[in-house]
């Protein structure tokens, strides 16, 4: 691996790390999903064919904006959630570096072999 490869993915890793810490939760990804998929929603909303409580939403959400997946915004009384992409496609960015990594031991390996 290059040292320019190692220090991106050095330095991206701890970027990284909440946000897929944020997303390995099974409650988190499938509000992500309902919310990339339509326009801003409320807790109210978002709990609709949920067992879950809206406090519980309301915490799985929180933990989704902390790492900025989710951004709310006020409208009266209630909150509305919608999805941002930009820390998923941080994410992208960082599994391109663990595959272009990936791409290059196998190709010295097979040199290798090959030799």
């Amino acid at each position: 691996m290059s040292d320019n490869v190692r220090n991106d993915l050095s330095d991206d890793a701890g970027a990284q790390a909440s946000v897929f810490a944020a997303l390995g939760d099974e409650t988190r990804l499938l509000l992500v999903a309902k919310l990339a998929h339509r326009s801003p929603q409320s807790i109210t909303q978002l709990t609709t064919g949920s067992k879950l409580t809206r406090q519980a939403i309301s915490r799985h959400l929180r933990v989704l904006e902390d790492v900025g997946v989710v951004g709310s915004a006020r409208r009266g009384r209630e909150s509305l959630f919608a999805y941002r992409p930009e820390p998923i496609c941080g994410i992208a960015a960082y599994l391109d570096l663990v595959a272009k990594q990936w791409d290059q031991s196998l190709a010295r390996l097979k040199s290798i072999v090959e030799a």
